[in-house]
């Protein structure tokens, strides 16, 4: 069957045809592509195109579609078994390794997902403080429980949504929301809540409304609030952990959380999520405290495994200087390429992620500036990039993600498909 027919019948059955909103393709149009196989930095469509693919799973596949050790690895761990729901070594060797990267995590708990960290770390302050409060930045996505669905990026900025429905007044009644990269709305948030902010939970670079990076001093800013006003610092991790650096972006801006949520990555394209920090704090969650959280497949071993041959093909330092070399020829070559066709646009990058806005500057900092951008120009470029074969996020507020299997190969033919794509969406 072809994409548009699947489509079709997948509407029948499942809510707007996608098991993710922002896969609908509702934020540049069309059809959805729905993919059949993928290998290395490339997948194949139903309807027989090749695509360059820069979404990666939306991030964890760092090294590559079917990766033949990961693959190789997960044959055999699946003739073991699929999940016991009960504790094996594999847990302990992966936990070992991540606080190994990230030696802020001191402890940590997995879970099955992302949102499943984030709610629990959210969760973990709280008891640990004895607060209520949350503060929150908009445009940052921490997945989609109650409390963090106010000012979210990610599907709910592409789809225009307002904090949705469904999320109670009181639910969201602790929720604060200060402006990324503004020091000054945060000190603002805490004196009027007057002692009682669980937490700061952060996207340390934003990657859900673009890429956005911390300016300097920002994150740095948070640490000394924080810790002034007896606060826990959360990054969420779960998007740039073991991607914009091996210890992620708290080794790459020398700031330390004291909790951290990861995803993703850890678990090398299976569904995963952890949760850590700090021994005083995370020997409050359950068993050991009185703060609880659980998960039936919370540590299953094929999601393991896979983390665990993925985290160690990323151990070495020169991993990510190619990592970065490769983002920094794609960013400054399509720069270059927007200049010369006269399309106005903003290319933020760090580590290996990066956003073009289409927006006419000077520079993207933050939620204001982010939705600034002329998402329609955004989605004649992606449809014309789509249609030379490259495979770009269907949002304009969504990171594009490398991986070590974009080679130079891959690269050249992107710069070539994004000329013309910008020639046909034509200047200013």
């Amino acid at each position: 069957m072809h994409s548009d027919e699947l489509f079709e019948r997948a509407r029948h059955r499942i809510p707007g045809g996608v098991n993710s909103p922002v896969r609908a393709f509702r934020g540049v149009g069309g059809t959805p592509r729905f993919i059949a196989r993928a290998s290395g930095c490339r997948m194949w469509d139903v309807d027989g195109n090749e695509l360059i693919d820069y979404i990666g799973s939306w991030g964890p596949m760092i090294v590559g579609h079917t990766h033949p050790e990961v693959v190789e690895a997960l044959t055999e761990a699946l003739a073991r078994g699929t999940s016991y729901g009960a504790p094996t070594g594999l847990e302990v060797e992966l936990a070992e390794t991540i606080a190994g990267a990230v030696p802020s995590m001191e402890m940590l708990r997995l879970t099955s997902s992302g949102t499943e960290a984030t709610m629990s770390a959210i969760r973990v302050a709280r008891g640990f403080t004895e607060r209520s409060k949350l503060i929150k930045f908009e445009g940052c996505y921490h997945g989609h429980a109650d409390s963090l669905l106010v000012k979210a990026g990610s599907g709910v900025a592409t789809l225009g949504l307002p904090d949705s429905p469904g999320v109670t007044p009181g639910a969201v009644a602790d929720t604060l929301v200060a402006r990324f990269n503004d020091l000054g709305s945060v000190s603002a948030l805490f004196e009027a809540a007057d002692g009682d902010v669980a937490c700061v939970i952060v996207e340390p670079v934003a990657g859900n409304m673009g890429t956005v990076p911390p300016a300097p001093g920002f994150l740095e800013g948070l640490r000394e609030l924080c810790t002034r006003h007896g606060a826990v610092l959360v990054f969420d991790e779960v998007m740039t952990g073991f991607r914009v650096a091996r210890g992620g972006a708290q080794a790459r801006y020398g700031v330390t959380p004291d909790v951290t949520c990861l995803g993703k990555i850890i678990g090398g394209g299976l569904p995963v999520g952890a949760y850590g920090g700090r021994r005083d704090i995370m020997e409050r969650v359950a068993p050991a405290g009185p703060i609880y959280q659980a998960g039936t497949l919370s540590g299953n071993p094929l999601a393991v495994t896979a983390g665990l041959v993925t985290l160690r093909l990323l151990e070495s330092d020169s991993v990510y200087a190619q990592l970065d070399a490769t983002v920094a020829a794609i960013a400054d070559g399509i720069t270059a390429l927007a200049g010369e066709a006269g399309v106005p646009t903003v290319t933020n990058r760090v580590g290996s992620m990066w956003t073009t806005f289409f927006h006419d500057g000077p520079a993207v900092t933050d939620w204001n500036t982010a939705s600034a951008s002329d998402t329609r120009r955004y989605g004649r470029f992606f449809h014309a990039m789509l249609d030379r074969g490259i495979y770009l996020a269907p949002s304009q507020y969504e990171a594009a993600f490398v991986g070590l299997a974009h080679t130079g190969d891959a690269v050249e033919f992107t710069l070539d498909a994004a000329r013309e794509a910008f020639r046909a969406v034509g200047p200013a």
